[in-house]
């Protein structure tokens, strides 16, 4: 009796249900978006939806991408809920804060040369999205490339417990006023007439999806690259069940729908030039190890009051400006000579971020 016990208690040790669950539900509810009207493939993405609020801000004017994203706006309210009623303080900050709006901004840029999030990248395999293949591959070894400066002693530093509680409510009362924002339409807001983002799911179903999946991620701590991350450090499959368990939940609802096409060409929002998949994503992963999770992991933390993750989230939207105000940002078409130039600069920069912060 006790070593069936004992089996069973490793087994939910190493495969969590909780984690298991939160990540079958965000590949869901990400394909019935699609279904509520989001673009293919983008029930969520933590990239195009950061940039599309860029967008909608001014920060850039293509104008097929500008729209005040309520899934984004939902996982910080849920984030920061789940937090508030599991009475988790979380407010820190002060770990290389300058250092990691850069490195946001890199993983940006990487996630839209790439053209989708880790998130995304997922839910464009259980699509069918054989380019996203080449992007799974540069994620995992970015990871693995960073996970060996965090073996050789690479850490950004360590935060500090803030004395006030100040820094757990800026996200969501950010949130709570783009929330206003959405239904009053101002004139100083844009939303795009033309392009994916001006088919969009109904702003309720958004918002109640991303609050549904704030929750969950922040009671499980989703995490797609500190999943990858700790099959490598410690042969832990804990988070990886996250990832595996989202690209289950997405495969089953595109089926059910209709909308697994496998292939490499004819894809929604990618491009086949598998070179830059590969090197973008990976530029993604690196990024993630050293910011400590990937940009959904980033984004939950931040709602808790992570004023370091705050930092990263704000890097990340001035990276999705800095990518369509200086033509960085793929398309249908392929990459850019600006994308090419930025990711391997990216890569340059977190490398040599990787050598010069190992604590001796």
């Amino acid at each position: 009796m006790s070593n069936t016990w004992q089996i069973s208690a490793d087994w939910k040790e190493k495969f969590p249900p909780v984690v298991i669950t939160a990540g079958f539900i965000l590949g869901v509810v990400g394909g019935i978006l699609v279904k509520l009207g989001n673009p293919p493939n983008m029930g969520f993405c933590m990239a195009c939806f950061e940039r599309d609020i860029a967008g909608a801000l001014g920060f850039h004017r293509a104008e097929a991408v500008q729209y005040l994203r309520p899934e984004i706006l939902g996982i910080i309210l849920g984030a920061a809920i789940s937090t508030f009623f599991g009475k988790e303080s979380f407010a820190r900050s002060g770990s290389s804060p300058a250092v990691r709006f850069i490195i946001g901004m890199f993983v940006m840029i990487g996630s839209l040369v790439f053209l989708g999030c880790p998130t995304r990248m997922v839910l464009r395999l259980g699509g069918g999205d054989g380019n996203a293949l080449f992007g799974l591959g540069g994620f995992i070894t970015g990871i693995g490339t960073g996970t060996m400066f965090l073996h050789k002693g690479t850490s950004l530093g360590r935060s500090y417990k803030e004395k006030f509680n100040i820094t757990s409510l800026i996200m969501p009362l950010l949130a709570i006023g783009g929330v206003i924002l959405i239904f009053m339409r101002p004139p100083f807001i844009f939303f795009s007439e033309k392009g994916p983002e001006s088919v969009h799911a109904p702003i309720p179903f958004s918002l109640g999806a991303g609050m549904l999946v704030g929750i969950l991620g922040q009671r499980s701590r989703l995490c797609f690259a500190g999943g990858i991350r700790d099959m490598i450090l410690f042969r832990s499959p804990h988070l990886l069940s996250g990832l595996v368990g989202t690209f289950a939940g997405v495969f089953v609802i595109n089926l059910i729908f209709g909308f697994f096409k496998p292939g490499f060409t004819g894809q929604p929002a990618a491009h086949n030039n598998q070179l830059w998949n590969f090197l973008s994503m990976a530029l993604v992963g690196l990024g993630s190890v050293f910011l400590g999770g990937c940009p959904f992991r980033q984004l939950v933390l931040a709602a808790q009051g992570n004023g370091d993750s705050i930092i990263t989230v704000m890097g990340m939207i001035t990276g999705a400006a800095f990518s369509h105000n200086f033509m960085i940002a793929s398309s249908l078409k392929g990459v850019q000579l600006g994308g090419i130039v930025s990711v391997v600069l990216g890569l340059i920069v977190c490398l040599s971020i990787g050598l010069k912060a190992r604590e001796r």
